[in-house]
């Protein structure tokens, strides 16, 4: 027997101790009170409180959290009422101060982010509300974040989910859209046409010149042909001069070329060519000449004799010796 008493109260204090061991996990704080009032808070690990005289409080996670606020309804600046829903992320930075700082903290952070999207949106226009989504996030997360450092929330950013217009806002910026969009195509239709009628006109001016440069071109080359031809033309006769002169040739030879001249210039033409006596009596004294073009010679030609008239054979002429017409001869 003086053994089971303290054997009885081994196991009643081991029971305690191990009924009060707590291992906390990770990302998770436990906020820990001593009769009654804030003693500490546990990170993760391993624990032990106090039997009776310490209590959990509070069961933190550190972790980010989302949390999602259903549509608010939002009167614009122009009085539109349209429907907005938000997404606000957030973190709990210090454990005393959310299990102390307010009764749902959560339910506070939601309210809160409902009531400033309306007053942000109050101040803008229908317009200015559907194009500045982040600058109202970033108002919002600016505000949220400075109100909720006291509950020991941590606001990392706030996005606008979505926004309802009423049905008659909607099915106008409908129509708007759609005239804007037809007007748009009309633009870049006529823009379209307008490029091409400059292309083509561009193309027109420029096969035009380069047409007017081809011409050009091919005109210079022709009279630089001609030109060239000429010049050689010039240049042999010049060297045909030239060559006569050296030789040293007679007067009767040069009279002999010039008279060749006039001959190819009456070639295949109806042309009259009157020749200087002094030439004639020069070319006479060329034999050579006289016999090739028979110039000078002046001996008429023997005149042809006159054929004697035949008597017709098939018949003799009858006797008419008056040479009376009408008169036939008797049988």
């Amino acid at each position: 027997m003086e053994y089971v008493i303290p054997g009885i109260i081994i196991l009643i204090v081991l029971g305690l101790i191990l009924t009060n061991i707590r291992v906390v996990p990770q990302a998770t704080e436990y906020v820990v009170e001593r009769l009654g009032k804030y003693h500490e808070t546990w990170k993760a690990g391993l624990h032990v409180k106090l039997p009776i005289l310490d209590k959990i409080k509070k069961q933190v996670t550190v972790k980010e959290q989302v949390l999602d606020t259903p549509p608010q309804p939002v009167i614009t600046k122009d009085n539109v009422t349209m429907q907005i829903d938000s997404i606000v992320y957030f973190h709990i930075f210090d454990s005393e101060l959310f299990a102390y700082g307010a009764v749902d903290p959560v339910f506070a952070l939601g309210n809160l982010s409902a009531t400033t999207l309306r007053n942000i949106v109050g101040e803008l226009t229908l317009d200015e509300t559907l194009t500045s989504r982040d600058t109202i996030n970033g108002k919002l997360t600016m505000i949220l974040d400075e109100a909720t450092d006291r509950w020991g929330i941590k606001v990392s950013r706030v996005e606008v989910k979505n926004i309802m217009p009423p049905e008659e806002i909607r099915r106008a910026m409908e129509q708007e859209m759609r005239a804007e969009r037809d007007r748009r195509q009309t633009v870049l239709e006529a823009e379209g046409h307008k490029q091409a009628v400059i292309t083509r006109a561009q193309g027109d001016k420029e096969a035009m010149i380069l047409a007017a440069e081809g011409e050009r071109d091919a005109r210079i080359a022709r009279a630089e042909g001609e030109a060239k031809a000429l010049l050689l033309a010039k240049q042999a006769e010049a060297d045909g001069l030239k060559a006569l002169k050296e030789a040293a040739v007679t007067q009767e030879v040069l009279e002999l070329k010039r008279f060749e001249s006039l001959v190819k210039m009456a070639d295949g033409r109806a042309a009259k060519i009157i020749v200087p006596t002094d030439a004639v009596n020069v070319s006479k004294n060329s034999v050579l000449f006289s016999e090739m073009t028979g110039l000078g010679n002046v001996t008429n030609a023997a005149p042809e004799e006159e054929k004697a008239e035949e008597e017709d054979p098939c018949c003799e002429r009858f006797d008419n010796p008056d040479n009376v017409p009408g008169a036939y001869p008797t049988i």
